[in-house]
């Protein structure tokens, strides 16, 4: 039977022993390794101990209970951080045994451990007293345990609930005034009227992380007071990848009064627009942001993204004009569209084309190559395209420059610039005369 415990999982006391044994440490005394070798009082049944590293890692390891709570206390006094993600924990007592034998603990990583619908009693919550930092990824533990713990951590600064599969939330009735950071992610929130509760629960909030949630708005009745009071501190909110489809819920934003942040990448409202349209009315949209999507806005990018804004609605009628639409153009004023210049170059254009003492007007596709030019002539002048050479002549340069010769096969008609009237003059490269006297003869 004990081996049959043995294979359904294995002590946090068994793996720290095995992972930080002695006899794997022969040289590390006072080496600077991070782990020290510490000797046992005369007479104790245990041999030498190893005082842990501060930050100990003993993710996926199949741990489903402690251990003796004196071997945890031993091996750990100096423990900051844990992680004991991808676990078989499933018992809460478990977990605060190991806890409340860990004195420095700062951060703890339950992630990825089976505590669906398993409730920690308030009784036990104590120990995480000290704890400012709690992940609690993929464990689907239900609100009411959330609820204990951060009544129970007056410390709490940050807390991921990441993949725990909430559709809502369930309201407490004490705030925890430590919280600074939420991390919610990839979880079933559609509907603002969930979202709000984190406001009066976290009143000290910082950071709010909803991304991969399929919100669909950011609804309130006076959104201005109502935001102002419930997210009163909010620096940074991130909401890639929600459903959020209305400029509206955008405009929204800025009645967050301490917002300098924002991530609004693949959401529904942004994906008929180029990059550079999304970020510019973003910009405009949401004038105390100063970080978008990860980068600086400065503030020359924020005049143009103000002044593209205006002139993006200029052809919209009154009704339809938004509201920060009235505030930019009291600030720039009524803009002209800007006038839309084409730099392509042209697609055709009509040259003389000469050779011996024959010339015809010829239409050339100016996207073609010289080496593709030679072999469209071959017919007309009657000449191989590799025993021919190629001369430009500019009509406005007239006699001022040398013909230029086209000697690269590779190079496009339309790098020479050329235009309607100008000249090609062709000649076999067995001819020895000069192009300049050719020219002075014609």
């Amino acid at each position: 039977m004990e081996s049959s415990d043995e294979e359904e999982g294995r002590t946090f006391v068994q793996v720290v022993s095995e992972k930080y044994n002695p006899e794997n440490f022969p040289y590390c005394r006072g080496n600077g390794m991070g782990v020290v070798v510490l000797s046992s009082p005369q007479g104790s049944p245990i041999k030498d101990r190893l005082n842990l590293p501060s930050v100990l890692v003993l993710d996926g390891c199949g741990i489903s209970k402690a251990g003796d709570k004196t071997e945890v206390a031993t091996f750990c006094a100096h423990v900051v951080e844990l992680d004991l993600s991808h676990n078989q924990l499933q018992d809460w007592g478990e977990i605060c045994t190991i806890v409340s034998n860990i004195p420095n603990l700062d951060f703890l990583n339950l992630s990825m451990n089976p505590l669906s619908g398993i409730e920690l009693e308030p009784g036990l919550a104590e120990v995480f007293s000290r704890v400012r930092r709690l992940v609690l990824i993929n464990t689907r533990v239900t609100w009411d345990t959330v609820h204990t713990l951060t009544r129970q951590t007056p410390g709490l600064e940050e807390l991921f609930l990441c993949l725990n599969d909430y559709d809502q939330v369930a309201e407490s009735p004490v705030p925890c005034p430590s919280l600074r950071l939420l991390q919610i992610t990839d979880n079933q929130l559609q509907e603002w009227s969930e979202v709000r509760k984190f406001g009066p629960m976290y009143p000290c909030l910082d950071t709010l992380v909803l991304s991969n949630n399929r919100l669909s708005s950011v609804e309130e009745d006076t959104p201005q007071d109502t935001l102002q009071r419930l997210f009163p501190n909010l620096r940074s909110i991130n909401l890639n990848n929600s459903g959020l489809n209305r400029w509206e819920d955008i405009e929204r934003l800025n009645f967050l009064p301490k917002l300098e942040e924002a991530r609004l990448m693949g959401i529904p409202l942004l994906q008929p627009y180029t990059n550079k349209e999304r970020r510019s009315l973003t910009v405009a949209q949401l004038p105390s942001v100063t970080v978008l999507n990860g980068s600086v806005v400065t503030e020359g990018e924020r005049e143009d993204a103000e002044r593209f804004f205006i002139r993006h609605y200029l052809d919209c009628s009154e009704e339809t004009l938004p509201q920060r639409y009235h505030i930019l153009v009291s600030k720039y004023g009524q803009l002209a569209p800007l006038a839309e210049v084409d730099l392509r170059p042209p697609c055709t254009a009509t040259l003389e084309v000469r050779w011996g003492e024959r010339m015809e007007a010829l239409s050339l596709r100016l996207e073609q190559t010289v080496g593709e030019l030679k072999k469209e002539l071959r017919a007309l002048v009657g000449l191989p395209a590799n025993g021919m050479r190629l001369y430009y002549i500019a009509r406005e340069l007239g006699s001022a420059l040398a013909p230029e010769e086209m000697k690269y096969g590779s190079r496009a008609l339309h790098s020479y610039m050329m235009q309607d009237g100008d000249e090609i003059l062709v000649v076999p490269k067995t001819k020895s005369r000069t192009i300049s006297s050719t020219s002075s003869d014609s």
